[in-house]
């Protein structure tokens, strides 16, 4: 797809910034509305420790976690090399030295997730994304916890029967304009 760059703004109680987005990159018109409602919403992130953004895209949700924590790394993981080039450079435009961009592979295995941030790919398809989830939430520490904000239409309160099935203690956390915020731990 060709590029066609564009600004967004992330203007949040507690930070702004001007985020570079292009096409091929999701939500890269505008903050997606379920990304900024996980970053209002949100308990804060620990202080510390390995933190993720499963699925960055060009960053919000990284750079947010990135600003918020500076004691973290930050992983901003995307299968996107569009996305990965865009966080980036938004990391770098924001001072942002704590933020790790990097492919799925690409993050060590002995890396454990303090927390995990996300507003996961659902459009992937349900195998896909459990097994996306799988992966990522076997790497939370034990007192790790993900912040996961789904529509309700693309089947958040099936995913939160699925997560509870497969031995997670999930809690919806909070609903606005058809998207849940489920808070999943051990």
């Amino acid at each position: 797809m060709p590029s066609r760059p564009s600004t967004v703004r992330l203007d949040l109680p507690d930070l702004s910034l001007a985020l570079r987005t292009d096409r091929g990159v999701f939500s890269g018109a505008r903050i997606d509305p379920g990304t900024r409602y996980l970053l209002t919403e949100a308990p804060p992130p620990p202080g510390g420790g390995h933190l993720a953004d499963i699925g960055c895209g060009y960053g919000p949700i990284a750079l947010t976690l990135a600003t918020r924590s500076p004691g973290a790394t930050v992983w901003a993981v995307d299968v996107n090399e569009r996305a990965l080039e865009l966080t980036r450079a938004n990391a770098a435009a924001a001072g942002l030295a704590n933020v790790r961009v990097a492919t799925p592979d690409a993050v060590p295995d002995d890396v454990r997730l303090a927390a995990l941030w996300s507003n996961p790919p659902v459009r992937v398809g349900k195998a896909a994304l459990h097994d996306l989830l799988e992966h990522w939430l076997g790497r939370l520490d034990t007192d790790g916890t993900a912040l996961l904000v789904v529509q309700k239409h693309l089947g958040s309160d099936s995913l939160h029967r699925w997560l509870e099935a497969r031995g997670w203690s999930v809690t919806r956390l909070g609903s606005r304009a058809g998207y849940r915020l489920l808070e999943v731990r051990r």
